[in-house]
């Protein structure tokens, strides 16, 4: 395959959520619209978050090369001026869902980390539904449910609840700052 010409290329292998996000970000302010911006990185869940990602800041996602077991990422600066990243507007802290939880509410929990960081650890009776799955599964959620979306960071949530909303979920709310700081009741494989 003919090499893809970038304007600045970024590593972010080696690294977990959200950091690779984190330094795109921070890149995507060095680089002058329309200029295209290669991100490598090693963490599986990167495809789905920087599609997500450019899709919430109106910068465009080209797409993505797997070379072994680096994805190589490409993105285009959008050519607005000011790019405002959209952020869900309901949120919780975890001390709340954990309250919430405790009250045996009739609620819906959707932990959209990857399979295997829900495996070892979860909340108890979360549905896994990884981010880059959401699209492929929304047909098996009941838009009228109280839906709390929790990852390990709130940041892949906040994707995730943006998508429900927008697809016609009427009651969705981010978990922050989500499972990394959890210190309710979990489960897991080990458990």
């Amino acid at each position: 395959m003919e090499n893809l010409k970038a304007n600045m290329i970024l590593d972010a292998t080696g690294l977990a959520c959200p950091m690779p996000i984190v330094k795109t970000k921070k890149a995507m302010n060095n680089l002058e619209a329309g200029q295209v911006i290669e991100v490598q990185a090693t963490d599986k869940g990167s495809t789905a978050d920087m599609k997500a990602w450019a899709e919430s800041t109106g910068h465009h996602y080209l797409g993505t090369i797997e070379e072994g077991n680096v994805l190589i990422h490409y993105l285009r600066k959008s050519s607005n001026d000011e790019v405002i990243e959209k952020k869900h507007q309901n949120i919780i802290n975890n001390e709340e869902l954990e309250k919430r939880l405790e009250a045996s509410e009739s609620i819906v929990v959707i932990d959209v980390r990857e399979s295997a960081e829900f495996a070892f650890s979860h909340i108890p009776n979360a549905i896994s539904i990884p981010l880059d799955e959401l699209d492929n599964k929304l047909n098996e959620l009941n838009k009228e449910d109280e839906i709390y979306v929790v990852c390990r960071t709130g940041n892949r949530s906040d994707l995730a609840a943006q998508k429900l909303t927008n697809n016609g979920f009427a009651n969705v709310t981010n978990v922050v700052p989500g499972m990394g700081q959890w210190n309710g009741k979990k489960t897991g494989i080990n458990d």
